[in-house]
């Protein structure tokens, strides 16, 4: 889409299947974006934060915001490129949407439109449709805010890359020149949670990637730490709405 100088149409659509693993390096539109995965989980990764979205969610991207896509296992993939002057957001942040059943039949249908279809007849107004729609979704909760000053912005890179690490709060303090007080007040300042908050919801936010490639919600419990399946289940369902038996019942809808 970087050598199209314009969309074709107020909503254009593209059909992917990607393998797991796949990345789309990081590159800007002057369109919005909602990229969503009928199957597998997406990654969408800017400079401010990660967000995350099975299935059921979608990520929207604003014009302007540079971005990378990653996904886990195979996936397919649904982009629709929207005019951003045909959607009335009130903010210019990327957000993870909760897609509705009838949203979710509107992203089938969209994206099997022509791609110069009639805007003043039925594929105009099924589009028009999907864009009344979509400002109406909800917003979940997968987003990873990021740190702002470098060290701290470092510190949470380096824990995506490896999230299985168990050092302590003070230690990584330590590692960063600061003291656990002011690192925890540096991080709530910056991100709007707290630095443990964040490890919390980074570790159930690689959850989903785990449960889906395993099918296993022990495994993934003791994987990601947690010490009992309940206390891992509790909390999954605390950050997203759902238990992991029923994110996984989904996947197979």
């Amino acid at each position: 889409m970087s050598s199209v100088e314009g969309l074709p149409r107020p909503v254009y659509a593209r059909v992917k299947t990607l393998p797991g693993g796949a990345r789309k390096p990081w590159h800007v539109h002057p369109w919005g974006q909602l990229t969503y995965a009928s199957k597998g989980v997406l990654m969408v990764r800017t400079l401010h934060g990660t967000f995350l979205a099975p299935p059921q969610w979608a990520v929207w991207i604003p014009p302007g915001i540079e971005h990378e896509v990653i996904t886990s296992v195979r996936t397919e993939r649904r982009n629709f490129f929207i005019d951003p002057g045909r959607v009335a957001w009130t903010s210019d942040a990327c957000r993870v949407l909760d897609v509705t059943p009838f949203m979710r039949e509107l992203i089938r249908v969209v994206a099997a439109l022509p791609v110069e279809y009639d805007e003043d007849g039925p594929d105009g107004r099924l589009a028009q449709v999907f864009l009344d729609q979509l400002v109406m979704l909800p917003e979940a909760s997968f987003s990873l805010p990021m740190p702002t000053s470098p060290t701290l912005l470092d510190t949470c890179a380096e824990l995506l890359r490896h999230p299985d690490d168990h050092r302590s709060v003070g230690a990584i303090a330590k590692a960063t020149g600061m003291s656990e007080r002011t690192m925890a007040r540096v991080f709530l300042r910056e991100t709007g949670i707290s630095f443990r908050d964040w490890r919390v919801r980074l570790k159930l936010m690689i959850s989903i990637e785990s449960l889906e490639e395993s099918r296993n919600v022990t495994q993934t419990a003791f994987d990601c730490g947690y010490d009992s399946l309940s206390a891992f289940i509790a909390a999954y369902k605390r950050q997203f709405g759902q238990t992991p038996g029923e994110f996984l019942k989904s996947l197979d809808q």
